[in-house]
């Protein structure tokens, strides 16, 4: 009998130390999530990692200085000789989709609400808010599927949605399409 509860103890003890040793990995991995969502909220506000671990943190804004400012970029959606005309927004997102143009992608309904295609190339969320709530016309990219949304009705907000730009013209002209169709997206002069 006694073999029998030297070999429970021994056992007891090792799970012990093995549920001890996950638990403190959980707490360092919880600690440098933690660690990271500050540094990444903090550099959204303009504040350097530096200036969020102590305590004297000042403020400071993003140099942008030097950066390529979007002004009045409009792109041409061309399909069964219809147009659709987006002006673009100025963020990281919208200008890594026109450094893809032009292309040529398959559009399908989704939900009654919005076409929708997936580029071969995901785009940068780097400055992304974490989401949007879309209305009519806009021009959108869906990071965590990686694809583009164009929104002919209203929507509600959606995590990881990101505006790229806003149709100016030629919405009329994506609601009543049915089935996949080709559309070829290139900048305007």
């Amino acid at each position: 009998m006694d073999k029998t509860v030297q070999q429970i103890l021994l056992l007891l003890t090792v799970s012990s130390m093995f549920l001890t040793a996950c638990n403190s990995r959980n707490n360092e991995e919880n600690t440098s999530s933690e660690e990271s969502l500050t540094i990444h909220q903090n550099s959204k506000e303009g504040v350097t990692a530096d200036e969020s671990n102590n305590g004297d943190s000042q403020d400071s804004t993003l140099n942008h200085e030097g950066s390529d400012e979007m002004e009045d970029i409009r792109i041409k959606l061309t399909f069964n000789n219809e147009e659709v005309i987006v002006n673009m927004d100025d963020n990281p997102t919208s200008k890594d989709f026109l450094s893809l143009l032009p292309l040529t992608l398959t559009f399908e309904d989704y939900a009654g609400t919005e076409k929708i295609s997936y580029p071969s190339n995901e785009l940068s969320s780097e400055e992304a808010p974490s989401g949007i709530d879309p209305t009519v016309g806009d021009f959108t990219y869906y990071a965590p599927w990686g694809n583009l949304a164009i929104y002919y009705k209203d929507f509600g907000y959606s995590n990881g949605l990101i505006k790229l730009g806003e149709i100016e013209s030629g919405i009329e002209n994506l609601e009543n399409l049915n089935g996949d169709f080709a559309v070829i997206i290139e900048k305007m002069d």
